[in-house]
Protein backbone atom coordinates (compact mmCIF):
# COMPACT_ATOMS: atom_id res chain seq x y z
CA UNK A 1 0.00 0.00 0.00
CA UNK A 2 1.46 3.33 -1.08
CA UNK A 3 2.03 6.25 1.28
CA UNK A 4 0.77 9.28 -0.62
CA UNK A 5 1.92 12.83 0.02
CA UNK A 6 -1.64 14.19 0.16
CA UNK A 7 -4.66 12.43 1.65
CA UNK A 8 -8.07 14.07 1.69
CA UNK A 9 -11.05 12.49 3.43
CA UNK A 10 -14.76 12.82 2.77
CA UNK A 11 -17.32 13.78 0.21
CA UNK A 12 -17.27 12.57 -3.39
CA UNK A 13 -19.88 12.06 -6.06
CA UNK A 14 -21.20 13.39 -9.32
CA UNK A 15 -21.88 17.08 -9.95
CA UNK A 16 -24.53 17.83 -12.56
CA UNK A 17 -24.37 21.33 -14.00
CA UNK A 18 -26.77 23.07 -16.36
CA UNK A 19 -25.40 24.14 -19.71
CA UNK A 20 -27.72 27.15 -19.59
CA UNK A 21 -26.54 29.90 -17.23
CA UNK A 22 -29.00 32.09 -15.31
CA UNK A 23 -31.79 29.61 -16.00
CA UNK A 24 -33.90 27.98 -13.24
CA UNK A 25 -33.38 24.24 -13.07
CA UNK A 26 -36.97 23.53 -14.06
CA UNK A 27 -36.32 25.31 -17.36
CA UNK A 28 -32.86 23.90 -18.11
CA UNK A 29 -32.73 21.74 -21.25
CA UNK A 30 -29.28 20.14 -21.05
CA UNK A 31 -26.82 19.15 -18.33
CA UNK A 32 -23.32 17.76 -18.08
CA UNK A 33 -21.88 15.57 -15.34
CA UNK A 34 -18.53 16.12 -13.63
CA UNK A 35 -16.58 14.59 -10.77
CA UNK A 36 -17.49 16.38 -7.54
CA UNK A 37 -17.39 16.62 -3.77
CA UNK A 38 -15.22 19.14 -1.95
CA UNK A 39 -12.44 16.86 -0.60
CA UNK A 40 -12.35 15.12 -3.98
CA UNK A 41 -11.99 18.45 -5.77
CA UNK A 42 -9.16 19.48 -3.42
CA UNK A 43 -7.33 16.26 -4.26
CA UNK A 44 -7.87 16.87 -7.98
CA UNK A 45 -6.63 20.46 -7.66
CA UNK A 46 -3.50 19.32 -5.83
CA UNK A 47 -2.87 16.62 -8.44
CA UNK A 48 -3.24 19.17 -11.24
CA UNK A 49 -0.46 21.13 -9.55
CA UNK A 50 1.78 18.09 -9.55
CA UNK A 51 1.18 16.63 -6.09
CA UNK A 52 0.75 12.94 -5.25
CA UNK A 53 -2.84 12.85 -4.01
CA UNK A 54 -5.32 10.24 -2.83
CA UNK A 55 -8.70 10.36 -1.11
CA UNK A 56 -10.47 8.17 1.43
CA UNK A 57 -14.10 8.18 0.39
CA UNK A 58 -16.99 5.93 -0.57
CA UNK A 59 -19.06 5.35 -3.69
CA UNK A 60 -22.00 3.13 -4.55
CA UNK A 61 -21.84 -0.12 -6.49
CA UNK A 62 -23.45 1.59 -9.47
CA UNK A 63 -22.49 3.22 -12.79
CA UNK A 64 -21.87 6.60 -11.13
CA UNK A 65 -19.50 4.93 -8.69
CA UNK A 66 -17.54 3.53 -11.62
CA UNK A 67 -17.53 6.99 -13.20
CA UNK A 68 -16.14 8.57 -10.02
CA UNK A 69 -13.27 6.07 -9.87
CA UNK A 70 -12.48 6.29 -13.57
CA UNK A 71 -12.59 10.08 -13.62
CA UNK A 72 -10.50 10.61 -10.50
CA UNK A 73 -7.81 8.33 -11.90
CA UNK A 74 -7.94 10.21 -15.19
CA UNK A 75 -7.42 13.46 -13.25
CA UNK A 76 -4.44 12.08 -11.38
CA UNK A 77 -5.92 11.08 -8.00
CA UNK A 78 -5.36 7.59 -6.62
CA UNK A 79 -8.52 5.53 -6.01
CA UNK A 80 -6.63 3.09 -3.77
CA UNK A 81 -8.67 4.10 -0.70
CA UNK A 82 -12.13 4.38 -2.30
CA UNK A 83 -14.64 2.07 -0.59
CA UNK A 84 -17.53 0.60 -2.59
CA UNK A 85 -20.75 0.48 -0.57
CA UNK A 86 -23.18 -2.22 -1.78
CA UNK A 87 -26.19 -0.65 -0.07
CA UNK A 88 -26.08 3.05 -0.96
CA UNK A 89 -26.05 4.97 -4.21
CA UNK A 90 -23.27 7.28 -5.32
CA UNK A 91 -24.43 10.83 -4.46
CA UNK A 92 -25.53 13.24 -7.17
CA UNK A 93 -25.54 17.01 -6.70
CA UNK A 94 -27.26 19.57 -8.91
CA UNK A 95 -26.22 23.21 -8.94
CA UNK A 96 -28.46 25.99 -10.24
CA UNK A 97 -26.37 28.58 -12.08
CA UNK A 98 -28.24 31.61 -10.81
CA UNK A 99 -27.14 34.21 -8.22
CA UNK A 100 -25.95 32.48 -5.01
CA UNK A 101 -25.85 29.16 -6.95
CA UNK A 102 -27.94 26.90 -4.68
CA UNK A 103 -27.05 23.21 -4.41
CA UNK A 104 -29.48 20.30 -4.41
CA UNK A 105 -27.90 17.25 -2.76
CA UNK A 106 -29.22 13.74 -3.41
CA UNK A 107 -27.64 11.76 -0.55
CA UNK A 108 -30.54 9.95 1.12
CA UNK A 109 -30.80 7.96 3.32
CA UNK A 110 -27.06 8.49 3.63
CA UNK A 111 -24.01 8.65 1.37
CA UNK A 112 -21.21 6.10 1.00
CA UNK A 113 -18.64 8.74 1.99
CA UNK A 114 -20.38 9.08 5.37
CA UNK A 115 -20.12 5.32 5.95
CA UNK A 116 -16.32 5.09 5.97
CA UNK A 117 -15.12 3.29 9.09
CA UNK A 118 -11.99 3.22 11.19
CA UNK A 119 -11.16 -0.15 9.65
CA UNK A 120 -11.02 1.60 6.25
CA UNK A 121 -8.26 3.99 7.34
CA UNK A 122 -4.96 3.53 5.48
CA UNK A 123 -2.88 3.76 8.63
CA UNK A 124 0.53 4.34 7.07
CA UNK A 125 -0.72 7.14 4.83
CA UNK A 126 -2.73 8.75 7.63
CA UNK A 127 0.33 8.77 9.88
CA UNK A 128 2.95 9.71 7.31
CA UNK A 129 1.35 11.78 4.53
CA UNK A 130 2.65 15.32 4.26
CA UNK A 131 -0.89 16.77 4.07
CA UNK A 132 -4.00 15.35 5.77
CA UNK A 133 -7.09 17.29 4.66
CA UNK A 134 -10.57 16.86 6.12
CA UNK A 135 -13.78 18.89 6.00
CA UNK A 136 -16.70 19.76 8.24
CA UNK A 137 -19.21 17.73 6.25
CA UNK A 138 -17.51 14.49 7.23
CA UNK A 139 -18.27 15.23 10.89
CA UNK A 140 -22.02 15.39 10.40
CA UNK A 141 -22.84 11.71 10.73
CA UNK A 142 -21.47 8.48 12.13
CA UNK A 143 -19.57 6.32 11.39
CA UNK A 144 -17.72 9.02 9.41
CA UNK A 145 -17.38 11.32 12.42
CA UNK A 146 -15.81 8.63 14.61
CA UNK A 147 -13.54 7.64 11.73
CA UNK A 148 -12.33 11.24 11.41
CA UNK A 149 -11.56 11.46 15.13
CA UNK A 150 -9.74 8.14 15.05
CA UNK A 151 -7.73 9.31 12.04
CA UNK A 152 -6.78 12.54 13.79
CA UNK A 153 -5.71 10.64 16.90
CA UNK A 154 -3.78 8.19 14.74
CA UNK A 155 -2.00 11.07 13.06
CA UNK A 156 -1.32 12.94 16.29
CA UNK A 157 -0.44 16.59 15.83
CA UNK A 158 1.75 16.05 12.79
CA UNK A 159 1.78 18.89 10.26
CA UNK A 160 0.17 19.56 7.98
CA UNK A 161 -3.26 18.58 9.28
CA UNK A 162 -5.73 20.89 7.54
CA UNK A 163 -9.34 21.44 8.61
CA UNK A 164 -11.56 22.84 5.86
CA UNK A 165 -14.39 24.09 8.04
CA UNK A 166 -16.84 23.60 5.15
CA UNK A 167 -20.25 24.33 6.70
CA UNK A 168 -23.31 22.87 4.95
CA UNK A 169 -26.38 23.36 7.18
CA UNK A 170 -28.38 20.84 5.17
CA UNK A 171 -26.22 18.04 6.59
CA UNK A 172 -26.80 18.97 10.24
CA UNK A 173 -29.86 18.69 12.48
CA UNK A 174 -28.15 20.23 15.53
CA UNK A 175 -25.92 23.29 15.24
CA UNK A 176 -24.64 22.86 18.80
CA UNK A 177 -23.48 19.35 17.96
CA UNK A 178 -21.65 20.81 14.96
CA UNK A 179 -19.90 23.35 17.19
CA UNK A 180 -18.83 20.61 19.62
CA UNK A 181 -17.45 18.43 16.86
CA UNK A 182 -15.66 21.31 15.13
CA UNK A 183 -14.07 22.28 18.46
CA UNK A 184 -12.90 18.72 19.05
CA UNK A 185 -11.24 18.54 15.63
CA UNK A 186 -9.48 21.87 16.12
CA UNK A 187 -7.45 20.22 18.88
CA UNK A 188 -5.63 18.23 16.18
CA UNK A 189 -5.52 20.95 13.51
CA UNK A 190 -2.52 23.07 12.61
CA UNK A 191 -4.03 24.79 9.53
CA UNK A 192 -7.67 25.93 9.56
CA UNK A 193 -9.49 27.38 6.55
CA UNK A 194 -12.97 28.86 6.43
CA UNK A 195 -15.20 31.79 5.63
CA UNK A 196 -16.85 34.04 8.20
CA UNK A 197 -19.83 31.74 8.75
CA UNK A 198 -17.65 28.67 9.10
CA UNK A 199 -15.46 30.45 11.63
CA UNK A 200 -18.54 31.37 13.63
CA UNK A 201 -19.49 27.69 13.80
CA UNK A 202 -15.97 26.67 14.79
CA UNK A 203 -14.98 29.34 17.31
CA UNK A 204 -18.04 31.56 17.81
CA UNK A 205 -16.48 34.54 16.03
CA UNK A 206 -17.63 35.96 12.70
CA UNK A 207 -15.34 39.01 12.62
CA UNK A 208 -12.30 37.86 10.58
CA UNK A 209 -9.66 39.27 12.93
CA UNK A 210 -11.25 37.89 16.07
CA UNK A 211 -11.96 34.58 14.35
CA UNK A 212 -8.34 34.18 13.25
CA UNK A 213 -7.14 35.03 16.76
CA UNK A 214 -9.58 32.54 18.28
CA UNK A 215 -8.32 29.81 15.96
CA UNK A 216 -4.73 30.55 16.96
CA UNK A 217 -5.75 30.42 20.63
CA UNK A 218 -7.12 26.91 19.99
CA UNK A 219 -3.64 25.80 18.88
CA UNK A 220 -3.93 26.30 15.13
CA UNK A 221 -0.63 27.44 13.59
CA UNK A 222 -2.03 29.01 10.41
CA UNK A 223 -5.53 30.53 10.43
CA UNK A 224 -7.01 31.49 7.06
CA UNK A 225 -10.29 33.40 6.88
CA UNK A 226 -11.80 33.84 3.42
CA UNK A 227 -13.55 37.21 3.19
CA UNK A 228 -14.98 37.17 -0.33
CA UNK A 229 -14.43 40.50 -2.02
CA UNK A 230 -12.32 41.64 0.92
CA UNK A 231 -9.70 39.02 0.09
CA UNK A 232 -8.21 36.38 2.38
CA UNK A 233 -6.84 37.02 5.86
CA UNK A 234 -4.02 34.76 7.04
CA UNK A 235 -2.53 34.82 10.52
CA UNK A 236 0.17 32.98 12.41
CA UNK A 237 1.64 33.72 15.83
CA UNK A 238 3.98 36.31 14.31
CA UNK A 239 2.55 37.21 10.90
CA UNK A 240 -0.63 38.81 9.61
CA UNK A 241 -1.55 39.58 6.03
CA UNK A 242 -4.56 40.22 3.84
CA UNK A 243 -4.28 39.28 0.17
CA UNK A 244 -6.84 40.97 -2.11
CA UNK A 245 -9.13 38.87 -4.27
CA UNK A 246 -8.23 38.36 -7.92
CA UNK A 247 -10.97 39.94 -10.06
CA UNK A 248 -12.96 37.64 -12.33
CA UNK A 249 -16.33 37.40 -14.02
CA UNK A 250 -17.89 34.50 -12.11
CA UNK A 251 -19.78 31.73 -13.86
CA UNK A 252 -20.03 29.19 -11.05
CA UNK A 253 -18.34 29.82 -7.73
CA UNK A 254 -18.97 26.29 -6.44
CA UNK A 255 -15.41 25.06 -6.90
CA UNK A 256 -13.54 28.21 -5.97
CA UNK A 257 -12.93 27.14 -2.39
CA UNK A 258 -11.68 23.72 -3.51
CA UNK A 259 -9.25 25.32 -5.95
CA UNK A 260 -8.12 27.59 -3.10
CA UNK A 261 -7.56 24.45 -1.02
CA UNK A 262 -5.60 22.58 -3.69
CA UNK A 263 -3.32 25.57 -4.15
CA UNK A 264 -2.89 25.85 -0.38
CA UNK A 265 -1.76 22.22 -0.29
CA UNK A 266 0.67 22.84 -3.14
CA UNK A 267 2.09 26.02 -1.64
CA UNK A 268 2.71 24.39 1.73
CA UNK A 269 4.44 21.42 0.12
CA UNK A 270 6.57 23.73 -2.01
CA UNK A 271 7.66 25.68 1.06
CA UNK A 272 6.41 29.04 -0.21
CA UNK A 273 6.11 31.96 2.18
CA UNK A 274 2.63 32.74 3.47
CA UNK A 275 1.97 35.68 1.16
CA UNK A 276 2.84 33.69 -1.96
CA UNK A 277 0.71 30.79 -0.74
CA UNK A 278 -2.38 32.99 -0.31
CA UNK A 279 -1.79 34.78 -3.61
CA UNK A 280 -1.77 31.41 -5.33
CA UNK A 281 -4.91 30.32 -3.44
CA UNK A 282 -6.83 33.45 -4.42
CA UNK A 283 -5.68 33.11 -8.02
CA UNK A 284 -6.75 29.49 -8.27
CA UNK A 285 -10.12 30.22 -6.68
CA UNK A 286 -10.86 33.09 -9.06
CA UNK A 287 -9.93 31.04 -12.11
CA UNK A 288 -12.31 28.23 -11.19
CA UNK A 289 -15.10 30.65 -10.24
CA UNK A 290 -14.96 31.94 -13.81
CA UNK A 291 -15.44 28.43 -15.23
CA UNK A 292 -18.49 26.17 -15.42
CA UNK A 293 -17.30 23.02 -13.70
CA UNK A 294 -15.15 22.31 -10.61
CA UNK A 295 -12.90 19.26 -10.88
CA UNK A 296 -11.89 19.60 -14.52
CA UNK A 297 -11.60 23.37 -14.16
CA UNK A 298 -8.68 23.22 -11.73
CA UNK A 299 -5.81 25.39 -13.01
CA UNK A 300 -2.17 24.64 -13.62
CA UNK A 301 0.51 26.55 -11.72
CA UNK A 302 1.36 28.39 -14.94
CA UNK A 303 -2.25 29.59 -15.27
CA UNK A 304 -2.39 30.69 -11.64
CA UNK A 305 0.69 32.89 -11.82
CA UNK A 306 -0.18 34.22 -15.25
CA UNK A 307 -3.50 35.47 -13.83
CA UNK A 308 -2.01 36.69 -10.54
CA UNK A 309 0.78 38.61 -12.29
CA UNK A 310 -1.70 40.17 -14.71
CA UNK A 311 -4.10 41.06 -11.88
CA UNK A 312 -7.06 39.46 -13.66
CA UNK A 313 -8.36 36.11 -14.88
CA UNK A 314 -9.25 37.72 -18.20
CA UNK A 315 -5.70 37.17 -19.42
CA UNK A 316 -6.41 33.43 -19.59
CA UNK A 317 -9.19 34.03 -22.10
CA UNK A 318 -6.58 35.24 -24.56
CA UNK A 319 -5.35 31.65 -24.82
CA UNK A 320 -8.76 30.38 -25.95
Amino acid sequence: MAVHDVLTVGRSGVDVYPLQVNTPLDQVKTFQKFLGGSPMNVAVAAAKLGEDAAILTGVGDDPFGKYVRDEMRRLGVSDEFVITDPNLNTPVTFCELVPDAPFFFYREPSAPDLQIRTSDLPEETVKNCKIFWFSGTGLSEDPSYTTHIDALKMRGHKPYTIFDMDWRPIFWDDIELARQRYAECLEYTDVAVGNRTECEIAVGEKDPERAADALLERGVKIAIVKQGRDGALAKTADERLVVPELPCVPMNGAGAGDAFGGSLVHGLLQGWDLEKIIQGCNGAGAIVAARLECSTAMPTEEEIWKAVNAGTCDVLNEDN
